[in-house]
């Protein structure tokens, strides 16, 4: 068995109910499949007047004789009501049989639908549950090594190709065989020697399918792998168009995205041509089975007379039954080809092992009491380390800043601080406990964190803002927004606080969407505060706001500042100057100064009001 349809049983075995109810049902679709064909028999031979008559009531014999007793009994009804009511009423009775087991069938077939339809849409959402809550867990490292569109399409398409293919199996495995083996029961029963003669052409029917559908999986694969890969691009487009426009890329993204569908356009032809080749294939083989059926079993009828024509064109009629699941077998067996390779990337995916969570005894920390401490720290992203040796101290309510070139490793402390990342040698403390011993949610929640990027999510502002708070009331909101110098204006917005920031907080301008950051941290209040450039996207009236806000805001806190305008650190308790992942000044603003090195010339760069 295929090691994925192993992982998709737990999702299944939680609808069990449902599997068991759908198999009941699809039993009895085959049975009366079977039934409504067999029903014929009777209509036909009244129709041509072959009924044999009986005019006693036969006894049952046991289940050696029912065939015989079933016979003997719809006969002695048909010979009844002939001769008391008319050939009219005779017809009635026995078409009615039919519309009943019609019905039967009809009646099984929504129930057992109805029950897949059940399962089917359950595992569909407990997958996307399971895989988008470890979408959410793994860390940031792995999605700076993939791409987006690439996890979105497991998410969407994936997904829904597990759910479209292999929920077929049940009808695989349970409502068309049984469909088949009743038909071919029923056809022994009436001639076993035009059965056996059907059993021939069986082996060479499913070796000539089977050879159709070979590579369908490897093919499959490849077209999930390119639809990622034109999801990527599409959001890339959508994500930075200011910039395609801006610089009149359009025609080479343009470019770039047809390629992507014009080579998933090859591989989905290469698929379908062979899905769609499935049912003819099947139904020629089926076809050319009956025809020499036909050949075979008319000699039976005419020459040697060992079976009457209302059976014979009962028995083409059951054969061509066959044909129907017969089809679904051999096309739903190609579509769970496809399955499989969608369930692989999605439990690849859903298997991914999350390299940063929590220790078996990790503590529940509810306080910051003393200090943070980094020691002789090494990082790197790939090959070459970004902090080397690196060790620093930040003591409780103290503003430290972190200064230096694009590239000094700046940004990567704040990472490692809140465990996006984690450290490859040394180690990071609070309160001189391991930060891998603290477990991830309590650790996060003592810290407040304002990115250079003012990410916004579409939803209304306090929606926003409430984040970290869930429970904040309105009057909270605001003041945390008043903090922020973003209180201005928002109130002048048509809906206040309830107002709808679009998507990626579009309606709003970028330095209103850092406000609105900087008021989600504010409302946060945790103990120590973490600015990664909190204030690079803002203009000078903007940044003038902000920045009181911000002083006010990091009294009484620790807070780490890593920044760009210097202007922005001037009050800090520390300086730390940092080029290439070290250590190359510390002290405060007029300490630095004083030694003229790197801190006085990249101040010497920038101009202050």
């Amino acid at each position: 068995m295929d090691a994925n349809l192993k992982k998709l049983f737990p999702f299944a075995l939680k609808y069990k109910k449902h599997i068991y109810l759908n198999i009941f049902f699809n039993i009895f679709y085959a049975l009366f499949s079977t039934l409504l064909m067999v029903s014929m028999i009777p209509t036909l031979k009244v129709l041509f007047g072959d009924t044999e008559k009986v005019y006693t009531k036969p006894k049952y014999g046991g289940i050696a004789k029912s065939k015989a007793y079933a016979e003997d009994f719809l006969n002695y009804k048909i010979t009844t009501l002939t001769d008391e009511n008319g050939l009219k009423w005779t017809l009635l009775f026995v078409i009615s049989i039919i519309i009943i087991t019609a019905l039967l069938k009809n009646i099984t077939n929504y129930f057992a639908s109805f029950h897949v339809t059940r399962l089917r849409t359950g595992v569909l959402r407990d997958i996307r549950e399971k895989l988008y809550n470890k979408i959410i867990h793994l860390p940031v490292s792995y999605y700076s090594e993939r791409r987006k569109g690439d996890v979105m399409a497991r998410m969407l398409g994936d997904i829904n190709e597990v759910q479209n293919s292999f929920f077929q199996i049940l009808e695989l495995v349970v409502r068309e065989p049984l469909t088949i083996l009743f038909s071919i029961i029923t056809m022994f029963i009436i001639s076993p020697k035009l059965t056996l003669f059907v059993f021939a052409f069986i082996p060479i029917s499913g070796f000539i399918i089977s050879r159709v559908g070979k590579n369908l999986k490897a093919k499959s694969v490849s077209a999930q792998h390119e639809n990622g890969v034109f999801i990527s691009i599409l959001d890339e487009t959508l994500g930075g168009l200011k910039v395609v426009k801006g610089y009149n890329a359009e025609n080479s993204f343009i470019s770039k995205f047809n390629d992507s569908i014009n080579r998933l356009l090859r591989l989905s032809n290469s698929i379908g041509n062979k899905n769609n080749l499935a049912s003819p294939l099947s139904e020629f083989l089926g076809i050319v089975t009956i025809a020499t059926l036909l050949w075979f079993g008319a000699q039976m009828v005419v020459e040697e007379q060992s079976i009457t024509s209302a059976t014979f064109i009962t028995y083409i009629a059951l054969a061509y039954t066959i044909l129907t699941p017969a089809k679904a077998i051999s096309k739903a067996s190609y579509q769970v080809k496809t399955g499989l390779a969608a369930a692989d990337r999605v439990f690849t995916l859903m298997e991914q092992e999350n390299t940063i969570t929590d220790q078996v005894n990790a503590i529940d920390k509810q306080t910051f009491e003393d200090k943070i401490t980094l020691e002789n720290i090494n990082f790197r992203y790939e090959n070459e380390n970004v902090l080397k040796e690196f060790s620093l101290e930040i003591p409780k309510g103290k503003t430290v800043a972190l200064v230096g070139q694009s590239g000094s490793g700046k940004s990567t402390i704040a990472n490692l601080l809140t465990r996006f990342y984690d450290v490859n040698e040394g180690v990071v403390r609070i309160d001189g406990t391991d930060i891998k011993d603290i477990k991830l949610e309590s650790l996060r929640n003592l810290m407040g964190l304002v990115t250079q990027d003012s990410i916004l999510f579409n939803d209304t502002i306090k929606g926003n803002i409430a984040l970290g708070k869930a429970d904040a009331t309105d009057e909270e909101i605001i003041e945390a927004l008043k903090i922020a110098n973003a209180y201005e204006f928002v109130k002048d917005l048509p809906e206040g606080i309830y107002t709808n920031v679009g998507d990626s907080g579009n309606k709003l301008s970028g330095g209103q969407k850092q406000r609105l950051s900087i008021a989600r941290a504010v409302l946060k209040n945790p103990p120590i505060m973490i600015l990664d450039e909190a204030t690079s996207a803002l203009d000078t009236e903007s940044e003038r706001l902000v920045q009181v806000a911000l002083e006010n805001m990091m009294q009484n806190r620790t807070s780490i500042v890593i920044a760009h305008r210097l202007s922005t650190i001037q009050k800090a308790d520390t300086i730390v100057v940092m080029h290439k992942g070290k250590i190359v000044e510390q002290g405060n603003h007029e300490e630095l100064l004083a030694k003229n090195g790197t801190y006085s010339k990249l101040v010497s760069m920038q101009s202050f009001e």
